[in-house]
């Protein structure tokens, strides 16, 4: 079994009249943030987490935000892409570690409903979610907020070939072998009367 680890970072500004949206949870919240999509930097930067871990390039490589087609979308779309991505690659997710930095709103009271969203997203165990909420403690971020996100990945068991053919049907025994021989032997005739006194051969049989 091999590991794969992946790093996600994603960064947006606060804008007035859009709804805020992070770890694909709405948030009550007087500003949203800016972005060409719904601007999930959480949803982004595990993307870029999952994407990494298995050598994929990145979210800008799947959706660039110079096509008109991602304007507004919705960041779970992103999200299905990366996973669709690390399953084609042999890989499923075993835990993901995540910080959100950023003034307000306050990430403590809301972690717990969205590790249980990213979780439903991710299909993982609540368990393998982590989501910590940090404020840039002296620093003019006033107007922005980060994510940086680890993803561990781990190969994906393959069922092997049906235990080489059952061990090539089970191994054959000594009588086995003498047997298959003896047919190659007598070429595969019916040799039962073999030891047995057979009739003399009478030519008045012949018509």
């Amino acid at each position: 079994m091999s590991m794969r680890i992946g790093l996600g970072f994603d960064s947006h500004a606060f804008k007035p009249g859009v709804p805020l949206v992070i770890g694909g949870l709405k948030i009550d919240h007087p500003e949203g943030l800016a972005g060409h999509s719904d601007g999930d930097l959480l949803l982004h930067a595990i993307t870029d987490a999952l994407l990494g871990a298995v050598s994929a390039g990145d979210i800008g490589t799947f959706f660039p935000p110079t096509d008109p087609k991602w304007k507004g979308a919705d960041s779970t779309v992103f999200l299905e892409t990366a996973l669709e991505e690390i399953a084609l690659a042999g890989y499923k997710i075993v835990n993901i570690d995540c910080v959100l930095i950023m003034h307000r709103p306050k990430i403590v009271p809301i972690a717990g409903d969205m590790r249980g969203r990213v979780a439903d997203l991710l299909g993982l165990d609540l368990k393998n979610v982590s989501i910590k909420g940090k404020t840039p403690e002296g620093l003019t971020q006033d107007g922005t907020a980060v994510a940086h996100v680890v993803a561990l990945l781990e190969s994906i068991d393959l069922p092997s070939e049906p235990k080489k053919m059952e061990a090539l049907a089970e191994a054959p025994s000594e009588a086995d072998i003498d047997g298959v021989l003896s047919t190659l032997v007598t070429g595969g005739r019916d040799t039962s009367a073999l030891g047995r006194k057979l009739p003399t051969f009478d030519t008045d049989d012949l018509t």
